[in-house]
């Protein structure tokens, strides 16, 4: 029911705004307006969106919990899509969602809403997948605290040479 309210009321608050403002200040200008915030909303959203893959990839490397960044990420790309929909309401709700205190507060409230049940990373994560050693690592047991991994190895000679003239890139 939230949903159909929503699709009722946001056009016939947009309708509402084009008329009062176009009354204001003309048509041209109300027009250049929305293409205004359209363009100047694609860069912020472009600057925005890098900064949170920034952030995503630096959670993910240092195995933090990759929520917030996703969560922020994911508002971005909402506000992108608001700020290229024509309309004043859904510029100011898309230029909100571009100020990273406003997306905080959006994630800290959704944060009470929703309930996680289970989140892992790491080396055990998820289902092991059977190697040549039918034996399973010990739960919590992490790489280089006293687990063994065997394998196969061959000894490349620091002579060999390539067979093809190689691209350029690299140096043989």
């Amino acid at each position: 029911m939230r949903l159909f309210l929503a699709f009722l009321l946001v056009p016939l608050i947009e309708i509402a705004l084009f008329i009062q403002v176009g009354g204001l200040i003309g048509l041209w200008p109300t027009l250049a307006i929305v293409v205004l915030t359209a363009v100047l909303g694609t860069y912020m959203v472009k600057a925005e969106g890098r900064a949170a893959i920034n952030n995503l990839r630096r959670a993910f490397e240092t195995l933090d919990d990759p929520s917030e960044p996703l969560a922020h990420g994911a508002m971005i790309l909402i506000s992108g899509a608001l700020l290229l929909t024509p309309g004043f309401f859904t510029d100011a709700v898309g230029f909100a969602l571009l100020v990273p205190g406003v997306r905080s507060a959006a994630f800290h409230w959704l944060k009470t809403k929703v309930k996680v049940q289970r989140f892992e990373m790491g080396t055990n994560a998820g289902p092991q997948r059977p190697t040549h050693d039918t034996r399973r690592p010990t739960p919590g047991a992490r790489h280089g605290a006293g687990e063994v991994i065997e394998g196969d190895y061959t000894e490349v000679s620091d002579d060999k040479r390539p067979n093809h003239p190689g691209s350029g890139w690299t140096q043989h």
